[in-house]
């Protein structure tokens, strides 16, 4: 990938986390926390919401280690589940609300690269799609992993029955070190899945 490619896809990254923190704020306040609100979250100002490591290093250094699978991440939009008219099922759509607006982002632009056929596209605006339909496809595929603080975590241990609860504290507990590992040695198993759904979206192989 070239050093104009990486800057594209660095800032797909950064706007796509963004609107996976923002959704989750907004359906946070749907549900009645107005936390995210108050704390100026909820706007898609990347400003508001970089993470220097998540958001930039960790990104930077994958595309240039050439590894199949690009993450990241922003800071977390802050809420606070007790204001939720529904702490558990509040919770889980709070958490699911990231995930759902990443899908649906890679949908609308994988529709648009499916039909692009009929149109003439220059190289630069198909990578610039494509880009953005890979990247909303992980971020949605690596945030349903159920490792805290990933979303898939909370909705996972929400489904949880209460005896379980030791099992979930202890994945928070270590949940750093699980997360790191999971990045080093096993985010890769997920590049057939995510190929297979990009496929699925645009009818092109990855």
């Amino acid at each position: 990938m070239q050093g104009i490619d990486v800057i594209f896809y660095i800032a797909i990254l950064i706007m796509s986390v963004v609107i996976h923190e923002v959704s989750h704020g907004f359906v946070a306040e749907y549900f009645g926390d107005k936390t995210a609100r108050h704390a100026g979250r909820l706007t898609l100002n990347p400003i508001k919401h970089l993470d220097l490591f998540g958001s930039i290093i960790l990104p930077a250094l994958l595309v240039l280690s050439h590894t199949g699978f690009v993450v990241g991440w922003a800071k977390p939009v802050p809420y606070n589940p007790d204001n939720l008219r529904n702490r558990k099922w509040g919770t889980i759509a709070v958490s699911s609300a990231g995930i759902l607006a990443n899908l649906f982002i890679a949908i609308l632009f994988g529709i648009l690269l499916r039909f692009s056929s009929y149109f003439s596209l220059s190289y630069n605006f198909s990578f610039i799609v494509s880009s953005i339909v890979i990247v909303n496809l992980a971020l949605a595929l690596f945030n349903l992993v159920p490792i805290p603080p990933l979303d898939g975590s909370k909705i996972f241990f929400n489904l949880l029955p209460e005896s379980a609860y030791h099992f979930a504290s202890f994945l928070e507990r270590y949940s750093l070190i699980f997360l790191i590992i999971f990045i080093m040695f096993f985010s890769d198993y997920l590049y057939p899945i995510l190929s297979f759904l990009y496929y699925i979206i645009t009818g092109i192989s990855m």
